[in-house]
């Protein structure tokens, strides 16, 4: 806690502790009201308006510090000052005060709480920013919550400050009401508990309804305004229409099949999207031709004299083509037929909420739907560089059609796509040369993951260009030649061939979203809620068109939930929870994360501390030759808690599973410490990485006294 901070609480904590000691809560007691009432009244009429600071200057201490007395208060405000001007003064101060205990909660604890309960706040915060007025506007209203309590509370959230201020003037009026008209009959009142009877606490609690109430029937006239032009058909041939037959797509419709619902998949082109077709497994089966490879030509180091290879590039990418097609059986048509999918390919178009209309070989066909999943993917974002229409470029889409290996390629980017490929074509024989605007390549790791990355890269021969800029590809005598900044002044690069690796983008034209006014995320993906849905409830969005993530992995886990959503939300809705989302890069060491690394918690104001094991050091890691890489574990200072994990090093993907289970279940480097791990392998690596952090917080003190005790054990 910094200096400003403690030297605050500090000062809260000793007027709290005078006003105990002395025992200054004795004068705010009904009692005493009472008895100087006629004083106070009497002091009022000479001094009305030095009365009035005064008074409220006692209210707002007593609410900033969240001290008991503020009834009283509001009760003397009454006898005082009268019904009119004793709630006008009451409300005035009674809300500054609650604003002070506000600011000075947020001022003290709101970063702890943030750095400490990040992950779980997330969702907290999200749904403050979105209903906070709401939810404190009924807590006013309902006497039953301590106020003093909801200032304090309010102060860890997100909420603006005017509208804490508002809200909770206008949620504390009617409460203030009642109170102050009791103070112009104080004689009559025996205790505080008398004030409020039963019935006039359910008259509260009812009101305490009416926001949450209204916010409802405002979603509902919401909801009926953005169907108003729609027909909404007599009877539905489906419960559910999914459009693509993608990782997201496909499990959506499983899951529909799986519990008897009526669903209908349609895809315009190739079952199981990019992941089988375009990306993750052609791009697995090339990088582990590549990896082959490399091991060869490494061979000295594995005790063979010599070593050799003879291959045709083309016959590598005809394995790439055998691969699809041995996975391709688990995404086809004939597969998901017999699970109860109807499946269509066709080309779809949403013409209302509730209907999808097909285009495919046998001619056209609308289909009436209770709801709709949108999994339409992404497709490779290709920048407005001058010049690259003249270039026959390659993208992660077309580059599998290659049959002849480039001599030299250029690849623009150095994200996960380019450098995967990079090293892929540089292992097999291509002169690459990776251009890369920003600083370093992965630039979404930590700087030290980067660097560990891009060693190899340059010890297999990539040319990695950082800092480059590229500006206009150009041809000269026939040869194509990349114009690029750096440091100021234009570089040329001659190529072959380029890949645009740049990016994804979500594939949002041509099936009707734009016609129905379906909303946009500012990151030009379809926006969704917490529950997978749209601007339109039964309108679904999962996978890469939806974002934030682009995995196989992450529009799976998004399809579950927007499949029971769709088909169950009338009843129990879910929300997503991307609490932990591992991911990997298949490069040359691996490089596997969950949750925050460094430069996220840092860029969060997030407080943590770190464990690093190295690999080198691990036997198995020697034994394979692959002693290289780390395992970094961030947890929450003082505790065991994971709050993220960077793996770089052989199999990270695999590592990380270990890691993920931890975190999802709450488990902390003390479990993983404690399970045993078999020898030799390279998992011990995340055991040694708890020792680490075990080691770092090992009990100084007790040691000492340990040693101590042996020693008086060795001299008996």
């Amino acid at each position: 806690m910094k200096a400003p901070r403690i030297i605050l609480l500090v000062l809260i904590l000793a007027l709290v502790a005078v006003f105990f000691t002395l025992d200054l809560q004795r004068y705010l007691t009904l009692e005493n009201l009472k008895l100087q009432q006629e004083a106070i009244t009497g002091y009022h009429q000479q001094h009305p308006a030095f009365a009035v600071l005064l008074y409220a200057a006692l209210y707002i201490v007593v609410t900033g510090l969240s001290l008991p007395g503020a009834a009283i208060l509001t009760l003397a405000g009454g006898a005082v000052f009268g019904l009119f001007w004793g709630t006008v003064i009451v409300s005035i101060v009674s809300t500054s005060g609650a604003t002070l205990a506000f600011l000075a909660a947020r001022f003290l604890f709101r970063d702890w709480v943030k750095s400490r309960f990040s992950e779980r706040l997330q969702a907290f915060d999200e749904g403050l920013s979105r209903d906070g007025a709401f939810y404190l506007f009924t807590l006013r209203l309902v006497p039953l919550f301590p106020f003093f309590m909801i200032n304090l509370a309010m102060g860890l959230t997100p909420i603006k400050t005017r509208t804490f201020y508002w809200v909770s003037q206008a949620g504390m009026l009617a409460g203030t009401l009642v109170y102050v008209n009791a103070g112009t009959q104080l004689a009559k009142i025996d205790s505080l508990s008398g004030i409020l009877s039963p019935a006039l606490l359910g008259s509260f609690a009812l009101l305490g309804v009416f926001p949450l109430l209204t916010r409802k029937l405002i979603d509902m006239v919401k909801q009926r305004k953005i169907y108003a032009r729609w027909t909404k058909p007599v009877r539905f041939d489906n419960n559910l229409v999914v459009i693509g037959a993608g990782a997201g797509g496909l499990v959506s419709a499983y899951i529909a099949a799986a519990v008897n619902a009526k669903v209908t998949l349609i895809e315009k082109h190739k079952m199981g999207g990019d992941c089988l077709n375009t990306g993750c497994v052609p791009s697995k089966a090339l990088i582990r031709t590549a990896k082959f490879l490399s091991h060869v030509k490494r061979a000295k180091e594995f005790g063979i004299k010599q070593a050799g290879t003879d291959f045709e590039f083309a016959e590598v990418m005809e394995r790439v083509q055998r691969i699809i097609k041995t996975v391709e059986p688990h995404d086809s048509i004939e597969r998901y037929t017999k699970l109860g999918v109807d499946v269509i390919q066709g080309a779809a178009k949403i013409v209302s909420p509730w209907e999808v209309e097909v285009t495919f070989a046998g001619g056209v066909k609308t289909l009436a739907t209770r709801s709709i999943i949108i999994a339409a993917g992404a497709s490779p974002f290709v920048p407005p560089v001058p010049g690259i229409e003249q270039i026959d470029y390659l993208t992660s889409d077309t580059i599998w059609n290659l049959r002849v290996l480039p001599k030299r390629l250029l690849i623009l980017g150095g994200g996960p796509i380019g450098c995967e490929l990079a090293q892929t074509f540089a292992r097999l024989g291509s002169q690459v040369i990776q251009v890369e605007m920003a600083p370093r390549i992965m630039l979404r790791e930590d700087p030290d993951v980067s660097e560990a990355v891009m060693d190899r890269f340059r010890k297999e021969g990539v040319d990695v260009r950082v800092n480059h800029t590229a500006r206009q590809f150009i041809v000269e005598n026939g040869e194509k030649i990349l114009l690029a900044e750096f440091q100021g002044r234009t570089v040329r690069i001659n190529f072959d061939q380029v890949l645009v690796a740049i990016g994804r983008a979500a594939n949002i034209k041509g099936y009707g979203i734009d016609e129905l006014g379906i909303k946009l995320s500012p990151r030009k993906t379809i926006d969704t809620n917490a529950f997978q849905q749209t601007n339109y409830p039964n309108i679904y969005a999962v996978g890469d068109v939806a974002g934030p993530y682009q995995f196989t992995h992450t529009a799976a886990h998004q399809a579950w939930y927007a499949a029971v959503n769709a088909l169950f939300g009338q009843l129990k809705k879910f929300r997503a929870d991307y609490s932990v989302i591992p991911w990997a890069t298949f490069t040359d060491p691996e490089v596997a994360r969950a949750g925050l690394n460094e430069q996220d918690a840092k860029a969060q104001g997030i407080g943590y501390e770190v464990s690093i094991f190295g690999i080198d050091d691990l036997d198995r890691a020697i034994t394979d030759g692959e002693a290289h890489g780390f395992v970094k574990v961030l947890t929450q200072p003082g505790k065991d808690k994971i709050v993220g994990v960077t793996i770089v090093g052989e199999h990270a993907g695999d590592l990380l599973a270990e890691f993920v289970l931890a975190m999802k279940h709450g488990l902390g480097l003390n479990k993983i410490l404690g399970t045993i791990h078999t020898y030799p392998t390279l998992a011990e690596a995340n055991k040694y990485a708890a020792g680490v952090w075990k080691r770092n917080h090992a009990p100084r003190g007790l040691l000492e006294w340990v040693g101590r005790y042996h020693d008086w054990r060795r001299n008996r």
